[in-house]
């Protein structure tokens, strides 16, 4: 604890410093948006908001929220990674829905999904109509 309340961890403090990164504001927005140029930046916020749907993710299953089961209709690597894990575009069948839900995410380089396998989705409280990747349903 700190003199005028509690310390920050680590990852909070990485959490907040990529919050900024990907916002192009504060010192680290800045210089990363001047370094990287538009086109490299643009990438570099996609994987932030992945990373951040998969805290996201962590939370909504801690607090109990249901999931829906999808099965995998294609998947299409995106070449980025986070945390050496890959970013991918996913195309799911979610039962009852007429149109295939697309996705990106990033997914574990031990079970990346395969086209005809079946996952877990959350829906996305922030976006009516819109899911977030659960994982495949398999705990580690």
């Amino acid at each position: 604890m700190g003199i005028f309340g509690r310390r920050k961890s680590r990852e909070e403090r990485a959490a907040e410093i990529a919050g900024k990164v990907a916002s192009g504001k504060g010192f680290y927005g800045r210089t990363t948006r001047a370094f990287l140029g538009g086109q490299d930046f643009a990438r570099v916020q996609q994987s932030i908001g992945a990373y951040r749907s998969g805290s996201d993710v962590r939370q909504l299953l801690a607090a109990g929220a249901p999931t829906v089961p999808a099965v995998v209709v294609s998947v299409g690597d995106t070449g980025q990674l986070v945390n050496f894990d890959p970013v991918v575009d996913l195309v799911l069948q979610v039962p009852g829905a007429t149109e295939h839900v697309a996705l990106r995410t990033i997914v574990s380089k031990l079970r990346i999904p395969r086209s005809g396998d079946q996952v877990l989705l959350i829906t996305d409280p922030g976006r009516p109509g819109a899911y977030l990747y659960a994982g495949d349903g398999v705990t580690p």
